[in-house]
């Protein structure tokens, strides 16, 4: 059960953070409204508490779920 619950909020806060990144490129790159901003911070708000709520060291494991995406 733990590790589901590990799973569950790695993956919330995964999809927090591609959104509080994704809302702003759609302003800069594709002259979207400004106010995507808005809904921008708080998911990336959200993605910082969450962060919090890690069992592990957060640090590590967004490391390497980066380096998983980018390879």
């Amino acid at each position: 059960m733990v590790e589901l619950k590990t799973l569950m909020l790695f993956l919330v806060t995964a999809v927090a953070e591609i959104v509080g990144c994704y809302l702003p490129y759609l302003w800069l790159k594709q002259d979207r409204s400004p106010w995507l901003l808005v809904p921008a911070a708080a998911s990336l708000e959200l993605f910082a508490w969450l962060l919090s709520l890690h069992p592990t060291a957060a640090g590590r494991v967004y490391a390497a779920y980066g380096v998983m995406l980018f390879t």
